[in-house]
C-alpha cells in the first residue's frame, strides 16, 4: 500500500522537469525536452538583478532629449493685434465667435487646411511648420510696406493641431492637446488625472510611429533616469497597464490558490505571492518542494526551486522577484499521497467486503 504512493494522483515535480513539445510534422509524436531546475540562492538573485540593471535600454534613451519648439499646424488659432491701428479691429471682429462647445475654436484666425491664414494688408501667409516668432517676423515684413514700423503681437489663442492619447488605468483617459510647454511623461499622466489604484507603473507602453517602447518608472528612477525627460510627440499613444494583467498564478498546497497581483510599483516577490495565497498549507505542503515556472509560453522555459523548510529561506523568497504569468507551485508531502491512495482504495475495499458479506 505504501508503494502505491508512486502512482498517487495529483501533480508532482521531478528533476529535471520534462516538457512535451510537439514537432512540426503532424505524424511525428511529441518529444520530452529536459528543463533544468535552478536552485534559488544568493548568487542567482545577484545574477538576475545585474541582468535587470544592465539591460539594454537604448530604445528608451532615444525618447529622452531636449524638446523642440512648438510649430504651428492646421487647426491652431492665432490672435494677431496691431497696436494704434483701430481700423484693423473690424477684421478681428469678423473672426470672433462665441465658443458654444468645447470643440469649437477660440476667437482668432484659424489656420486652414491649406496651412494659410489671411490678414488685412498682409494677404495670405503660409504658417504651418513655423514658430510663433517666425510668423511675427513674416507678418511684420508684409505690414511694414503699408504702416510705419507697426507694433504687433502674435500669440496662439488655441492649440488644436497636435495631441497625444492616454489610455488605460488613469482617471480621465482620452486625447490631450500639446501646447507650447513640452508634453513630458509626467505631464501626460497628470493631465489624465493621475494613476488609478489598479495601475501598474512598471508596465507602461508608448506607441510611436508603429513602434512600442516599454516604460518602467520604478526601474528608471532606480537607474537615476528622470522620467520627466521623456518628451511625447504628436500622435503618440501612452497606455498604462493594469496590475491584473501582470498576475502570478499560485497553486498547489497553499491555503487559497489564487492569482497574486503585483504592487503599484509593479514589484512582486515570491514571499508576496505566497502571502496573497494564504501561505503554505502546513498540513499538506512539502516546504522543500517550492517551484517557480517561468516562460511557459516561450520555447525555453525556466524552473526555479526553493527549499523553504527553514524560515531563513523566506529571506531568499523576499528577494526573488517574480514576473508576469509566472507559476508558483508547492508540491504535497508523502502523507498526502498516502491519504489520496487510501481515499481511492477504501471505497473499492468496502464495496468488496459488502458484496462478500451479502453473498455469504
Amino acid at each position: 500500500m505504501l508503494a502505491a504512493c508512486g502512482i498517487a494522483p495529483g501533480m508532482r515535480m521531478t528533476s529535471p522537469a520534462m516538457l512535451p513539445v510537439a514537432s512540426g510534422d503532424a505524424q511525428t509524436p511529441q518529444k520530452d525536452v529536459d528543463v533544468p531546475i535552478t536552485d534559488i540562492n544568493l548568487n542567482l538573485i545577484r545574477q538576475l538583478r545585474d541582468a535587470d540593471v544592465n539591460g539594454d535600454d537604448s530604445r528608451i534613451r532615444s525618447l529622452i532629449g531636449k524638446p523642440p519648439a512648438y510649430t504651428l499646424g492646421v487647426g491652431d488659432v492665432l490672435q494677431i493685434t496691431v497696436w494704434d491701428h483701430p481700423e484693423l479691429s473690424g477684421a478681428v471682429a469678423t473672426q470672433t465667435q462665441v465658443a458654444a462647445r468645447p470643440a469649437d475654436p477660440a476667437s482668432g484666425f484659424v489656420i486652414g487646411e491649406d496651412g494659410n491664414v489671411t490678414y488685412p494688408y498682409a494677404g495670405t501667409l503660409h504658417v504651418v511648420g513655423l514658430r510663433i516668432d517666425q510668423v511675427r517676423a513674416k507678418l511684420y515684413e508684409r505690414l511694414a510696406s503699408v504702416f510705419n514700423r507697426p507694433q504687433l503681437t502674435v500669440r496662439i489663442a488655441s492649440f488644436r493641431s497636435q495631441q497625444i492619447f492616454v489610455d488605460g488605468e488613469v482617471h480621465t483617459p482620452g486625447p490631450q492637446a500639446i501646447n507650447d510647454i513640452p508634453m513630458t511623461l509626467y505631464d501626460a499622466v497628470s493631465r489624465a488625472g493621475g494613476f488609478l489604484q489598479t495601475a501598474d507603473q512598471s508596465r507602461m507602453v508608448l506607441v510611436r510611429n508603429g513602434k512600442s517602447y516599454p516604460l518602467d518608472l520604478p526601474r528608471m528612477l532606480a537607474r537615476g533616469e528622470n522620467p520627466a525627460g521623456v518628451v511625447l510627440k504628436n500622435g503618440d499613444l501612452l497606455r498604462v497597464a493594469s496590475r491584473d494583467d501582470s498576475g502570478v498564478y499560485v497553486m498547489g498546497e497553499v491555503t487559497k490558490p489564487a492569482t497574486a497581483v503585483p504592487m503599484r510599483n509593479g514589484k512582486l516577490s515570491l514571499s508576496d505571492a505566497i502571502s496573497q495565497a494564504g501561505s503554505l498549507n502546513s498540513a499538506t505542503a512539502d516546504a522543500a518542494q517550492l517551484y517557480v515556472i517561468r516562460g511557459s509560453r516561450d520555447s525555453e522555459p525556466q524552473v526555479f526551486h526553493l527549499d523553504a523548510r527553514s524560515p531563513v529561506a523566506m529571506i531568499l523568497a523576499n528577494q526573488f522577484e517574480l514576473q508576469p504569468s509566472d507559476v508558483v507551485y508547492i508540491d504535497g508531502n508523502g502523507l498526502v499521497r498516502i491519504s489520496r491512495v487510501l481515499t481511492l482504495l477504501l471505497p473499492a475495499i468496502n464495496a468488496g467486503l459488502y458484496g462478500a458479506v451479502a453473498t455469504k
